[in-house]
């Protein structure tokens, strides 16, 4: 099964993507057995890491895979912690920045996280697993429940550590709303709510608020916060091209070429600009 629809907005979409996205996504290759929670958990998504890890390996060379066995016993042995955070940065690094492959880079970053319990290094990898998930396209529905699940093991434990942090319990309702690991999207929606209720300027709220409403069809609400989100942030790209492709969706041409227009201020990509143009001249006719 295939990602479903709602994550490709038409052309807003692939705007953002080619403006600002540089995520890598395969599948990956075996490492260390899953030792958290939230592992467990991920068979019932269809998918385990260790099987990530393992397809990941087998994309690799010999002198790459011999490089990573060392530094996977080197943790296998028990070394402290400061030694096994070295290592699971190491390898993280080995998969983001020699193979470019996320899920791999992605894992370990979370391992390291998990490990060092801090609140900024457990919402940085959560938010790598939620970004991703949001920004890829053509995933298969086992590896986006996976990315969901781990997102959301990692945002539960920074709310354990401060449960103020607005950003995460967003955060964690959105790995409900976009992750496929929940039977009513509501469970997702209402922790967005919690916060919006609270603070109706929180932009990261509004924009995911925004794209729920997309996914259930709710254009007139999705229009109405992505206008709020551009009014706190105007130079949101993203909240501009997504309110210029549903007004193209709303049958309203000339106001979705008025924001198409606006993106212009923002965009300086030739190829992301050259269709933009394309986009308002087909809407002007």
């Amino acid at each position: 099964m295939k990602q479903p629809q709602w994550i490709t907005i038409g052309i807003a979409v692939f705007l953002v993507a080619a403006i600002y996205v540089f995520g890598r996504t395969v599948p990956a290759a075996k490492a260390p057995a899953p030792k958290t929670a939230a592992a467990a958990s991920l068979l019932s998504a269809g998918i385990s890491t260790d099987t990530i890890l393992l397809l990941a390996k087998k994309q690799l060379n010999a002198a790459q895979n011999t490089h990573v066995a060392m530094l996977e016993n080197s943790i296998s042995r028990g070394a402290v912690k400061d030694q096994q955070l070295s290592v699971y940065h190491q390898l993280a690094h080995f998969w983001g920045d020699s193979i470019g492959l996320f899920p791999p880079y992605a894992w370990y970053e979370a391992e390291s996280a998990r490990l060092e319990n801090s609140e900024k290094s457990l919402t940085f990898a959560a938010h790598l697993f939620l970004n991703n998930l949001l920004e890829s396209h053509d995933q298969e529905l086992p590896m986006i429940k996976w990315k969901a699940l781990q997102a959301k093991d990692l945002f539960e434990r920074s709310l354990t550590i401060n449960p103020e942090n607005d950003s995460s319990r967003v955060g964690l309702g959105a790995c409900y709303l976009f992750g496929n690991i929940s039977s009513t999207p509501m469970e997702g929606i209402n922790y967005i709510r919690e916060v919006v209720t609270k603070d109706s300027t929180n932009a990261y709220a509004q924009m995911m608020l925004a794209k729920g409403a997309l996914i259930s069809g709710q254009l007139d609400r999705a229009i109405s916060r992505l206008t709020t989100v551009h009014r706190l942030e105007p130079e949101n790209i993203e909240a501009i091209l997504l309110l210029a492709d549903v007004y193209e969706r709303t049958g309203d041409k000339a106001t979705a070429a008025g924001w198409y227009r606006k993106s212009l201020l923002y965009i300086r990509r030739s190829d992301a600009r050259a269709e933009i143009q394309k986009r308002i001249t087909d809407l002007s006719k």
